[in-house]
Order: C-alpha cells, then sequence, then structure tokens
C-alpha cells in the first residue's frame, strides 16, 4: 500500500537537548512522505540553531519561529502551513517508533470513519533509558463528558494523528494555556471516531521539566481545564451556546490562588448556571485527585479541604464507586506521608479501606468502560 504523507507538527520551546532526537525519529519512518515541522515557539537556548542544522541537512525540515505564545498557538500556527491529509503531532522530547506512521495511517485508510488515532507508548527517564512502564490507554474507555470526572476520549497527545481535514473543520486548537488536547478531542468527536491501538508508537520522555509532572499549580490549571473543555462538550451535546473559551485570555488565572478561588473565578468569567457550577467544582476535586495519584505531586491542605466538602456535597460517594476509591487512595497517601488529619478528613467513611491500601500499597482506582 502507497500510504498518504504526513505533516508532523513538534512544537519547541528551550528543547536543545532532545530536539534533534525527536526530529531524526520523525524523519527514519517508515512510511516515507512526510514533512517535519519545527515550531519554535520563543526559546532562549540553541534550540533555533538546531533547528537550523536539521533544516540544512534534510529538506523535509521546515522551521517556524514564534516569539512565546503558547502551546495551542504553536500548534495552530504550524497546522496552517500543513497540507498534508494526515497530521502527527510529536513533543520535542518524545521519540516516535520507525514503524508509529505506517501503522496509524494504515489503521485510517482502512477505517474511513475513524478521523484520529493514538496509541501506546513506553515510557524513558532524561537520558532515555526505559523505566518498565507502558502506557497502555484502554481501547473500551467510553468517553463522558458529564462523568465525575468526565472520562476523555482516551488518546496520548504525543502520538496523535488526525486527518487534516477534521482539524481545519473543528477550527484547530483552542487558546487553552493547558488541556488543550482534551478540547481538541471533545470537537472531534462530533465529527467521527477516534480510535485507540494496541501499538507502541513510540517513547514518552518523564523529566523534571515535562510541562505535565511539574508541580502542583499546574496540577490544579489541568484540573480546571480540563474539566471545562468537558462542560463546554456538554452543552454543545445538549445544543446550547458554547463556552467563550477563545474570548476569554487563557493565562489569567494566577497560579498562586487556591483551586477554590480559581473555580470560582472561573465560574464568573464563563457565566456558568447554578448546575454548571456545582457540576464543575465537583468534577475539578475529581480529577485534581485523580492527577495527583500519579503525578509527582501532592494536593495541598487547602485542596484537600476543597475535595472533601465538594464530595460531601452533592452527589454522593456512595452513588460513585470509582470517587470512594479515588478519595480512599488518596487518604492513603496522605495517610503514609503522616499527615493524619487531612487523611482521616478525606477518608472519612473509608477509615479502614485507606489503612489496608496504605499497608499494601494498592493505591489504585478503576475507570470506567464501555
Amino acid at each position: 500500500m502507497d500510504l498518504p504523507a504526513v505533516d508532523v507538527l513538534i512544537p519547541a520551546r528551550n528543547a536543545a537537548t532532545t530536539l534533534e532526537a525527536a526530529v531524526r525519529s520523525a524523519l527514519a519512518q517508515t512510511a516515507p512522505h512526510l514533512r517535519v515541522i519545527v515550531i519554535d515557539d520563543g526559546s532562549t537556548d540553541a534550540t533555533p540553531a538546531v533547528v537550523d542544522r536539521l533544516a540544512a541537512q534534510d529538506p523535509r525540515v521546515q522551521s517556524l519561529r514564534l516569539p512565546g505564545q503558547g502551546i495551542a498557538a504553536a500548534m495552530n500556527a504550524g497546522l496552517a502551513l500543513a497540507t498534508a491529509p494526515f497530521v502527527a503531532r510529536l513533543d520535542a522530547d518524545d521519540l516516535s517508533a520507525p514503524d508509529r506512521h505506517a501503522r496509524q495511517l494504515r489503521h485510517m485508510v482502512g477505517n474511513p470513519a475513524c478521523i484520529a488515532c493514538s496509541g501506546a507508548h513506553v515510557e524513558i527517564d532524561a537520558t532515555g533509558k526505559e523505566t518498565g512502564t507502558i502506557h497502555q490507554p484502554g481501547a473500551n474507555i467510553l468517553p463522558d463528558p458529564a462523568f465525575l470526572p468526565a472520562q476523555e476520549p482516551p488518546l496520548t497527545q504525543p502520538f496523535f494523528m488526525a486527518r487534516r481535514s477534521a482539524l481545519m473543520a473543528v477550527g484547530g486548537y483552542r487558546p487553552l494555556p493547558v488541556s488543550e488536547d482534551s478540547d481538541l478531542y471533545w470537537r472531534l468527536t462530533a465529527l467521527g471516531r477516534l480510535d485507540t491501538l494496541p501499538d507502541i508508537l513510540g517513547r514518552y520522555r518523564m523529566h523534571g521539566g515535562s510541562i505535565s509532572s511539574a508541580s502542583i499549580q499546574h496540577g490544579r490549571q489541568m484540573a480546571l481545564w480540563s474539566q471545562l473543555a468537558a462542560l463546554s462538550a456538554q452543552r454543545r451535546r445538549a445544543g446550547r451556546p458554547d463556552l467563550p473559551i477563545g474570548a476569554t485570555p487563557p493565562n489569567h488565572r494566577p497560579s498562586a490562588a487556591t483551586l477554590s478561588d480559581q473555580v470560582a473565578a472561573m465560574v464568573q468569567d464563563m457565566g456558568l448556571t447554578p448546575p454548571e457550577a456545582a457540576w464543575l467544582a465537583q468534577a475539578v476535586a475529581a480529577k485534581v485527585m485523580e492527577l495527583a495519584g500519579y503525578r509527582p505531586f501532592e494536593l495541598t491542605a487547602e485542596d484537600v479541604a476543597f475535595v472533601a466538602r465538594q464530595l460531601a456535597d452533592g452527589r454522593s460517594d456512595a452513588t460513585l464507586p470509582h470517587l470512594a476509591k479515588m478519595r480512599a487512595a488518596t487518604a492513603a497517601r496522605l495517610l503514609r506521608a503522616r499527615r493524619w488529619a487531612e487523611a482521616m478528613h478525606l477518608g472519612q467513611g473509608h477509615r479502614v479501606e485507606v489503612v489496608i491500601r496504605a499497608a499494601a500499597n494498592r493505591l489504585y482506582w478503576t475507570k470506567r468502560r464501555a
């Protein structure tokens, strides 16, 4: 099969140490028809020099420089240059497997209803050494924007590929400071199928500079914006006017503010109804617990108070067993960290389970599946 062409978009900011390996992994694809577009978003290190050297060595590499406008703007700028029928994303510190494009293209060419796909990846550390973790998103997880927290389409964004026509039809990325990928996926679901392949498509680098692993402040932002994107999807599915996400400056949330303050400000800025405001607060509480379960940060005392308050209000743990598991797992970690009062506050009703989980180190919960 003569596979169609792909434009690979690589957003980069201060990625001089990892960018060359990422670009070369894209150029080494077994599917030969490709172009690599590197979007340098205001780098202050040697990233521009790395891009220039790679472009001089291989005409398939094209560069674009921006003054530091954020990931969504960088991706949209790259998308505006794309001409191939398929567009692949690759982060500047990750590595595509040699047959990544071939596997994804064969799947989408053979499944016309599929407009985007991703797959599994191997986790590596800052040096490129495998950590022993393989991330395999559940292909049968049922996306549901109204769940708590929202059950997002299970696509891994570093190895995302989509039909360019679909990306253009939904207007590309909206200006969210984080979770711009989740927002895009929800909008794409209105056009066709989003599939998760069982194949390992690349290597995902975990290190101190990983954006999504940085801090609890960033975790709060991810929780807030990912659930706002889901609420936006709820409105569209109900035939109601969408949220004014594009009209709101994406970086106006002070990272030092409490999660409760950030949610309250977002409710006001977006003009949410009381039921929407209640859902958003509960969903953000659930999401920040979920993120803390696998990111290298932990909830603060104020976060714990916010989560406990939201779980005690409205929908209860008894009606949502997965929230009870998440709550118990979070309390178990706090207990093991000797944060006794916070653990007991969050783990009320689950004290025995918390102790057992803490002792056994079984800190997990399950996601809903189709």
